[in-house]
């Protein structure tokens, strides 16, 4: 009987003493920004450095999509201009200075035939006319590529960055965890939460760049078949004025 009443007291006061200890025993608020603030230095470098690199990620990504849709814009309201020329002259004064790639096309097939006016080998002119126009091509296939590098960098490594900045928080979790000689819910859960946010952070960064990356390759695939279609009404405005210019030749040396 002696037994029984001093279990049922110590039961009692279990009970009574439960609620004091699950309050002192609560953990802190787990929000992102108090997680951000209680995390080891290295974990904030590692959220830092993910957050500037997801600020990279949107902001290449409206430039990027400002950069394609006008160049695209402008090289398909080139193409339905020169559509209407029949020679490289008219060309260039219906596009003034508006026509972008296409203008700087349109000026490098003029410059060949200029300084090539002296000879009558057609191939000649067409196959250098071609050569300066692969070199205007390459040169604006580069530029359509900018920012690519970064998006396909942040996409590849954010992930890696994240975990490294969750194994190292966790480590620091043990760390306190043996300290404070403790094993609860309340010593654990806020050291691993401050750690996991770092991955979350990191995939939170590199999905949208790898998203973008696919996206602006596509773009700019697309864009630059636009400007060899561009080429190819350029160097057949070309290869008319040289028409042109040999069957003058012909019939001033037949007269």
């Amino acid at each position: 009987m002696i037994k029984v009443f001093v279990t049922m007291a110590l039961l009692i006061a279990s009970a009574s003493a439960a609620p004091a200890f699950a309050q002192t025993a609560m953990p802190h608020e787990l929000s992102p920004w108090s997680m951000f603030t209680s995390a080891d230095i290295i974990v904030k470098a590692v959220m830092v450095s993910l957050a500037f690199a997801s600020l990279v990620t949107w902001t290449t990504f409206i430039a990027k999509t400002l950069q394609l849709f006008l160049a695209t814009r402008r090289v398909r309201t080139a193409l339905a201009t020169i559509a209407k020329s029949r020679s490289l002259p008219e060309a260039q004064l219906a596009l003034g200075g508006s026509g972008g790639i296409v203008s700087s096309l349109i000026t490098a097939a003029l410059n060949e035939q200029r300084l090539s006016s002296e000879t009558l080998a057609e191939g000649g002119i067409k196959d250098r006319a071609d050569s300066r126009f692969a070199e205007i091509v390459r040169a604006e296939s580069r530029a359509a590529r900018i920012g690519m590098g970064a998006l396909a960098t942040i996409g590849s490594t954010s992930p890696f960055v994240g975990l490294f900045g969750t194994v190292w928080g966790i480590m620091n979790a043990f760390i306190g965890i043996s300290k404070a000689q403790a094993t609860n819910l309340a010593v654990v859960a806020p050291g691993i939460a401050e750690a996991l946010l770092a991955t979350a952070i990191g995939l939170v960064a590199a999905i949208p760049a790898v998203i973008f990356y696919n996206h602006f390759s596509r773009g700019s695939k697309n864009y630059l078949e636009i400007v060899n279609r561009a080429v190819g009404a350029v160097s057949r405005l070309l290869s008319r004025d040289l028409d042109r210019a040999s069957g003058g030749i012909l019939s001033r040396a037949a007269e």
